[in-house]
């Protein structure tokens, strides 16, 4: 295991600024901090790169840290284009060339979990390890709440935000639902899902939101699962963070994900709901250093990748208790793949 270094540099110098960069004609923001190995930030939908902000600075003691805003988030732009999953792993691809970073640790939450297990699978080349966090993507179970905002009628209600008294009325519904279900998944989650939809209002926000929801959700669930897949990342080290309370993606999820990927590591954090590292950042921090401490970087290697996608998925490559092993295997049996 590799020594860990001290944390000498100053709080001013590991204070993550806000920068542009303009890629094909879009402005792109990123938060940026630190020095050394690069960390890839990647948060989930309707987020920006601020709700890192529990952990950014601390990762950046050792780490040159990068937390973009996806396009149709937070400070970047927000076009009419294209909010799949695949193209939101190119404009990260992009973003990293343009600011010479040839290699780097992805760590991705909720979409962002989904968006770094896609990244990693076009351009494993630039990966060297990956982490997910409460990770979209994982099988097409999800929230009913997202499955109906997902819905024609559903995602259009959030224009019902820019009436007068609506949002302000929300939230004072959230923080009594907050109190009532208290340290339940529902209650921990519950303040981060008012702090995203206080930014949705905003016409080109509610949007880009509803166009990345239906990318990836319909009525009946996910539609870009990765389960058949998994098998993949036997060529990079993968570390799985999960909330045993998260009520948007269940821990279950995380259990299934491990069992399908050879020798990945999971922790899950007792009592926390979907964003782990805003409940404890100090033991997130810790886990994700661990993590990078005990393990060497992927070495790209295109033959042992193309013998693996020759040989394919197999029984003999999925782990853990039975219940669970059935589980991964019924659901890419009934799961539509995304075929991309």
């Amino acid at each position: 295991m590799t020594e860990r270094k001290p944390n000498l540099r100053s709080v001013r110098e590991l204070t993550p600024t806000l920068q542009f960069r303009t890629i094909h004609g879009y402005r792109r923001a990123f938060r940026i901090a630190g020095s050394g190995p690069a960390i890839l930030l990647i948060h989930g939908i309707g987020d920006n790169s601020t709700t890192w902000s529990t952990v950014q600075a601390k990762l950046a003691q050792r780490f040159t840290v990068i937390a973009p805003d996806l396009l149709g988030h937070g400070k970047s732009d927000k076009p009419r284009a294209d909010y799949s999953v695949a193209a939101y792993a190119n404009g990260m691809r992009d973003l990293l060339s343009v600011l010479d970073m040839d290699r780097v640790t992805v760590i991705g939450h909720s979409l962002g979990g989904g968006v770094a297990m896609q990244f990693s699978y076009q351009f494993p080349q630039l990966v060297e390890r990956l982490i997910l966090v409460g990770a979209g993507g994982v099988t097409k179970d999800v929230n009913i709440a997202l499955r109906i905002a997902s819905l024609p009628l559903g995602s259009e209600a959030l224009a019902l935000l820019r009436l007068p008294g609506v949002l302000p009325a929300l939230q004072v519904v959230g923080r009594v639902g907050g109190s009532l279900f208290g340290s339940t998944g529902v209650g921990r989650d519950i303040p981060d899902v008012l702090r995203i939809l206080a930014d949705l209002p905003e016409p080109t926000a509610s949007s880009a939101f509803a166009r990345t929801l239906r990318a990836v959700v319909d009525w009946r669930g996910q539609v870009v699962t990765m389960l058949d897949r998994c098998y993949l990342t036997q060529s990079v080290p993968v570390q799985l963070i999960w909330g045993s309370r998260d009520s948007v993606i269940p821990v279950s999820h995380a259990e299934m994900a491990h069992a399908a990927m050879p020798g990945s590591q999971l922790e899950v954090f007792e009592g926390s709901g979907h964003f782990p590292f805003h409940d404890d950042p100090d033991h997130f921090v810790e886990v994700v250093e661990r993590f990078i401490d005990s393990t060497q970087p992927a070495t790209y290697d295109q033959d042992y990748l193309r013998n693996l996608l020759r040989a394919g998925i197999s029984e003999g490559t999925i782990s853990g208790p039975m219940d669970t092993r059935v589980a991964v295997l019924d659901a890419m049996g009934q799961d539509e793949r995304s075929a991309t």
